[in-house]
Protein backbone atom coordinates (compact mmCIF):
# COMPACT_ATOMS: atom_id res chain seq x y z
CA UNK A 1 0.00 0.00 0.00
CA UNK A 2 1.48 3.31 -1.10
CA UNK A 3 2.05 6.01 1.48
CA UNK A 4 -0.80 8.53 1.42
CA UNK A 5 0.39 12.13 1.07
CA UNK A 6 -2.80 13.76 -0.27
CA UNK A 7 -6.36 13.45 1.10
CA UNK A 8 -9.18 14.55 -1.18
CA UNK A 9 -12.76 14.96 0.07
CA UNK A 10 -16.00 15.01 -1.83
CA UNK A 11 -18.47 17.50 -0.29
CA UNK A 12 -22.15 16.65 -0.80
CA UNK A 13 -23.29 13.78 1.45
CA UNK A 14 -19.75 13.53 2.85
CA UNK A 15 -19.21 16.90 4.55
CA UNK A 16 -22.66 18.48 4.13
CA UNK A 17 -26.14 17.01 3.82
CA UNK A 18 -28.05 17.42 0.55
CA UNK A 19 -31.70 16.54 -0.05
CA UNK A 20 -34.01 18.29 -2.56
CA UNK A 21 -37.00 16.76 -0.79
CA UNK A 22 -36.54 19.15 2.12
CA UNK A 23 -38.04 22.22 0.42
CA UNK A 24 -40.13 20.21 -2.03
CA UNK A 25 -42.02 18.34 0.68
CA UNK A 26 -43.58 21.74 1.30
CA UNK A 27 -43.75 22.89 -2.34
CA UNK A 28 -45.27 19.61 -3.60
CA UNK A 29 -46.82 18.01 -0.49
CA UNK A 30 -48.16 14.94 -2.29
CA UNK A 31 -45.38 12.35 -2.17
CA UNK A 32 -46.36 10.53 -5.36
CA UNK A 33 -46.54 13.79 -7.30
CA UNK A 34 -43.20 14.91 -5.87
CA UNK A 35 -41.53 11.63 -6.86
CA UNK A 36 -42.99 12.00 -10.37
CA UNK A 37 -41.60 15.55 -10.56
CA UNK A 38 -38.08 14.45 -9.64
CA UNK A 39 -38.27 11.46 -11.99
CA UNK A 40 -39.59 13.40 -14.98
CA UNK A 41 -38.88 17.13 -14.63
CA UNK A 42 -36.09 18.24 -12.28
CA UNK A 43 -34.24 14.96 -12.62
CA UNK A 44 -30.83 14.01 -11.27
CA UNK A 45 -29.49 14.04 -14.84
CA UNK A 46 -30.87 17.56 -15.43
CA UNK A 47 -29.27 18.83 -12.23
CA UNK A 48 -25.97 17.17 -13.10
CA UNK A 49 -25.67 19.42 -16.15
CA UNK A 50 -25.55 22.45 -13.82
CA UNK A 51 -22.71 20.63 -12.06
CA UNK A 52 -21.07 20.39 -15.48
CA UNK A 53 -21.38 24.15 -15.97
CA UNK A 54 -24.77 24.82 -17.58
CA UNK A 55 -26.35 28.04 -16.28
CA UNK A 56 -29.51 27.91 -14.22
CA UNK A 57 -31.11 30.31 -16.72
CA UNK A 58 -30.57 27.83 -19.54
CA UNK A 59 -31.53 24.87 -17.36
CA UNK A 60 -34.80 26.44 -16.29
CA UNK A 61 -35.67 27.60 -19.82
CA UNK A 62 -35.16 24.07 -21.15
CA UNK A 63 -37.60 22.53 -18.68
CA UNK A 64 -40.14 25.34 -18.80
CA UNK A 65 -40.38 24.89 -22.57
CA UNK A 66 -41.16 21.21 -22.01
CA UNK A 67 -43.35 21.62 -18.92
CA UNK A 68 -44.80 25.16 -18.94
CA UNK A 69 -47.43 24.23 -16.37
CA UNK A 70 -44.59 23.41 -13.93
CA UNK A 71 -42.73 26.73 -14.23
CA UNK A 72 -43.12 27.68 -10.56
CA UNK A 73 -41.91 24.28 -9.40
CA UNK A 74 -38.96 24.33 -11.81
CA UNK A 75 -37.83 27.77 -10.64
CA UNK A 76 -38.28 26.67 -7.02
CA UNK A 77 -35.40 24.21 -7.38
CA UNK A 78 -32.76 26.95 -7.54
CA UNK A 79 -34.72 29.45 -5.49
CA UNK A 80 -34.90 27.15 -2.46
CA UNK A 81 -31.50 25.50 -2.89
CA UNK A 82 -30.23 26.60 0.52
CA UNK A 83 -32.92 24.53 2.21
CA UNK A 84 -31.48 21.44 0.49
CA UNK A 85 -28.20 21.78 2.42
CA UNK A 86 -29.44 22.18 6.01
CA UNK A 87 -26.42 21.02 8.00
CA UNK A 88 -22.92 19.63 7.98
CA UNK A 89 -21.96 16.10 9.04
CA UNK A 90 -20.18 17.09 12.22
CA UNK A 91 -18.38 13.78 12.59
CA UNK A 92 -16.83 14.09 9.14
CA UNK A 93 -16.05 17.76 9.62
CA UNK A 94 -14.19 16.88 12.83
CA UNK A 95 -12.04 14.38 10.92
CA UNK A 96 -11.57 16.89 8.08
CA UNK A 97 -10.44 19.67 10.41
CA UNK A 98 -8.24 17.31 12.39
CA UNK A 99 -6.32 16.28 9.28
CA UNK A 100 -5.82 19.93 8.30
CA UNK A 101 -4.70 20.84 11.82
CA UNK A 102 -2.13 18.04 11.68
CA UNK A 103 -0.66 19.58 8.55
CA UNK A 104 -1.97 16.95 6.14
CA UNK A 105 -2.44 17.96 2.52
CA UNK A 106 -6.23 18.20 2.22
CA UNK A 107 -8.11 19.30 -0.89
CA UNK A 108 -11.68 18.84 -2.18
CA UNK A 109 -13.11 17.57 -5.46
CA UNK A 110 -16.82 18.07 -5.98
CA UNK A 111 -19.65 17.90 -8.49
CA UNK A 112 -21.25 21.27 -7.72
CA UNK A 113 -22.71 24.16 -9.71
CA UNK A 114 -20.35 27.13 -9.51
CA UNK A 115 -22.85 29.59 -8.04
CA UNK A 116 -24.32 27.27 -5.43
CA UNK A 117 -20.81 26.32 -4.33
CA UNK A 118 -20.09 29.99 -3.67
CA UNK A 119 -23.16 30.00 -1.42
CA UNK A 120 -22.08 26.77 0.26
CA UNK A 121 -18.78 28.38 1.25
CA UNK A 122 -20.73 31.19 2.91
CA UNK A 123 -23.02 28.79 4.78
CA UNK A 124 -20.23 26.38 5.79
CA UNK A 125 -16.98 28.33 6.40
CA UNK A 126 -14.97 25.14 6.97
CA UNK A 127 -15.09 24.63 3.19
CA UNK A 128 -12.53 27.43 2.99
CA UNK A 129 -9.98 25.62 5.20
CA UNK A 130 -8.26 23.14 2.86
CA UNK A 131 -5.55 23.98 0.34
CA UNK A 132 -8.00 24.17 -2.52
CA UNK A 133 -10.96 22.70 -4.39
CA UNK A 134 -11.90 21.56 -7.87
CA UNK A 135 -15.52 22.48 -8.60
CA UNK A 136 -16.99 20.66 -11.57
CA UNK A 137 -19.20 23.59 -12.59
CA UNK A 138 -16.16 25.85 -12.89
CA UNK A 139 -14.18 23.59 -15.22
CA UNK A 140 -16.82 21.74 -17.25
CA UNK A 141 -15.85 18.26 -16.06
CA UNK A 142 -17.73 15.96 -13.71
CA UNK A 143 -17.06 12.83 -11.69
CA UNK A 144 -16.72 9.99 -12.43
CA UNK A 145 -14.96 11.09 -15.64
CA UNK A 146 -11.28 10.21 -15.24
CA UNK A 147 -10.41 13.62 -16.70
CA UNK A 148 -11.59 15.48 -13.60
CA UNK A 149 -9.33 13.44 -11.31
CA UNK A 150 -6.42 14.02 -13.68
CA UNK A 151 -7.20 17.74 -13.73
CA UNK A 152 -7.32 17.90 -9.92
CA UNK A 153 -4.02 16.03 -9.61
CA UNK A 154 -2.39 18.33 -12.14
CA UNK A 155 -3.76 21.56 -10.65
CA UNK A 156 -2.77 20.64 -7.09
CA UNK A 157 0.43 18.74 -7.89
CA UNK A 158 -0.80 15.44 -6.45
CA UNK A 159 0.87 12.12 -7.05
CA UNK A 160 -2.16 9.89 -7.86
CA UNK A 161 -0.65 6.77 -6.31
CA UNK A 162 -0.20 8.71 -3.06
CA UNK A 163 -3.66 10.31 -3.04
CA UNK A 164 -6.79 8.99 -1.34
CA UNK A 165 -10.28 10.09 -2.38
CA UNK A 166 -13.38 9.98 -0.16
CA UNK A 167 -16.81 9.97 -1.86
CA UNK A 168 -20.33 8.72 -1.07
CA UNK A 169 -20.81 7.50 -4.67
CA UNK A 170 -19.41 4.10 -5.59
CA UNK A 171 -19.14 5.24 -9.23
CA UNK A 172 -17.02 8.23 -8.20
CA UNK A 173 -14.81 6.03 -6.03
CA UNK A 174 -14.25 3.73 -9.00
CA UNK A 175 -13.50 6.74 -11.21
CA UNK A 176 -10.74 7.77 -8.82
CA UNK A 177 -9.28 4.27 -8.86
CA UNK A 178 -9.27 4.29 -12.67
CA UNK A 179 -7.25 7.51 -12.44
CA UNK A 180 -4.67 5.68 -10.31
CA UNK A 181 -5.78 7.00 -6.91
CA UNK A 182 -6.54 5.17 -3.70
CA UNK A 183 -10.20 5.67 -2.76
CA UNK A 184 -12.74 4.78 -0.08
CA UNK A 185 -16.54 4.75 -0.15
CA UNK A 186 -18.02 7.08 2.46
CA UNK A 187 -20.94 5.65 4.45
CA UNK A 188 -20.52 7.25 7.88
CA UNK A 189 -17.96 9.23 9.88
CA UNK A 190 -17.28 6.10 11.93
CA UNK A 191 -16.46 4.02 8.86
CA UNK A 192 -14.35 6.85 7.45
CA UNK A 193 -12.33 6.95 10.65
CA UNK A 194 -11.69 3.21 10.40
CA UNK A 195 -10.74 3.50 6.73
CA UNK A 196 -8.28 6.33 7.40
CA UNK A 197 -6.82 4.43 10.36
CA UNK A 198 -6.18 1.50 8.01
CA UNK A 199 -4.08 3.87 5.89
CA UNK A 200 -2.26 5.15 8.97
CA UNK A 201 -3.68 8.66 8.60
CA UNK A 202 -5.35 9.03 12.00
Amino acid sequence: MAEIRHIVFDIGKVLIHYDPNLPFSRIIPDEAERQWFFANVCTHEWNLEQDRGRSWTDAEALLIAEHPEREAHIRAFRKHWREMVPHAYEGTVEIFKGLIDEGRDVTMLTNFAADTFTEAREIFPFLNLPRGVTVSGEIGLIKPDVAIYERHARDFDLSPAHAIFIDDSVANVEGAKLAGWQAVHFESPEKLKRDLQAYGLI
